[in-house]
């Protein structure tokens, strides 16, 4: 049973990442003002993100490499939630519109959310009965 959420998780996920890849390919300008100043070339660092993205998305897809989906996708997840915290911190506008403090909470909450799901698909939490896939 628990492969079979593995599965599920991991489909509806790496769907999710590929298509948000996809986007920062296809409109890129609405990611570059979350781009933390500091890095410098915002378009540079928004196809960087958008590639990992598409390569986290096929490794929660593929079986072989679902697992070791799931860690990259719980990483990247950290390393993005930069650009978020940025977004809230500094209110920056994103597609013409800021956001209000409970928005970037329920956001934080969120992304945290999908952190544990991640980890769940890597068997990060799994028990040793549950840890072979």
């Amino acid at each position: 049973m628990w492969n079979r959420i593995k599965v599920a998780l991991g489909a509806i996920l790496g769907i999710w990442f590929i298509y948000i890849g996809i986007q920062h390919f296809t409109d890129p300008v609405w990611f570059e003002p979350i781009v933390p100043d500091i890095l410098g070339w915002p378009r540079f660092w928004v196809w960087v993100s958008g590639v990992a993205e598409i390569i986290v998305g096929l490794l929660l897809i593929l079986p072989k490499t679902r697992r070791i989906g799931g860690l990259a996708c719980a990483i990247l997840l950290v390393i993005l939630y930069w650009a978020n915290l940025n977004m809230w911190i500094n209110n920056i506008a994103i597609g013409g519109r800021t956001y209000e403090h409970h928005w970037h909470i329920l956001r934080l909450l969120i992304q945290t959310a999908l952190i544990g799901l991640s980890v769940f698909i890597w068997g990060g939490w799994a028990s040793d009965n549950h840890q072979q896939d």
